[in-house]
């Protein structure tokens, strides 16, 4: 069987990483759709830069594949405002798995938020629960939704609450046991690892994954 992957949000930090491990893997051919194109050369990678408000042009971009890995994501500070937040977050993610579906993909696996709930009264956390109810809706034969807890890595832009976490995080690790596991901090790597793992595993039916089992299921 030929594995060909499809990357969303492949600039990001686990995006990029997902790339990585793709890249390095049993897979044939990798395509990420981009705004920016990559600074990143490889036989197996295939580069299509997009505008995300025309998706539906770039169809034949998921024609063939096996998988779809969704690592969109924003901050409200970063999209300017909640309308923009849920352009990137809710309806980009599921007008992509439309299209998968429509393509006969078999895995569509999210990056989605630990408390993701489309009950919640956090306006990020219902974003993330609505997205997640989306995807269900969709009808994949497998469909995987990861649930991290603060990523740590390196981005792109710089975010200070988020710097300031991971530091804090880190430093309070070792404490991190029990019912406290579940909150450790998580390497980008780490959950991409994950991603890759379950991807190939070929499982069928709607799996969520939350932050202390993505730990065990990204280790190299």
């Amino acid at each position: 069987m030929t594995r060909i992957a499809v990357v969303l949000g492949a600039t990001g930090l686990v995006g990029k990483a997902v790339t990585g491990e793709l890249l390095t893997g049993d897979w044939d051919e990798v395509r990420v759709l981009v705004r920016r194109p990559l600074e990143l050369q490889h036989p197996k990678l295939k580069q299509t830069s997009i505008d995300w408000e025309k998706l539906g042009q770039y169809k034949e971009q998921f024609s063939g594949a096996y998988a779809v890995f969704c690592c969109l994501g924003t901050t409200i500070k970063k999209a300017g405002s909640q309308e923009q937040f849920e352009r990137v977050d809710l309806q980009y993610p599921l007008a992509a798995a439309a299209i998968a579906k429509e393509c006969g993909v078999r895995q569509f696996l999210a990056v989605s938020s630990m408390g993701a709930s489309a009950k919640s009264r956090n306006f990020y956390s219902r974003t993330k629960g609505r997205t997640e109810e989306g995807l269900i809706a969709a009808g994949f034969r497998g469909l995987h939704l990861f649930r991290p807890s603060l990523l740590l890595g390196e981005r792109q832009e710089f975010r200070l609450g988020e710097r300031v976490a991971a530091v804090l995080m880190k430093a309070l690790d070792f404490a991190m046991v029990g019912k406290a596991a579940k909150y450790r901090a998580i390497p980008g790597a780490k959950v991409a690892k994950a991603m890759v793992n379950i991807a190939l595993a070929n499982t069928g039916g709607v799996h969520v994954y939350p932050n202390d089992v993505i730990h065990v299921i990204g280790r190299r």
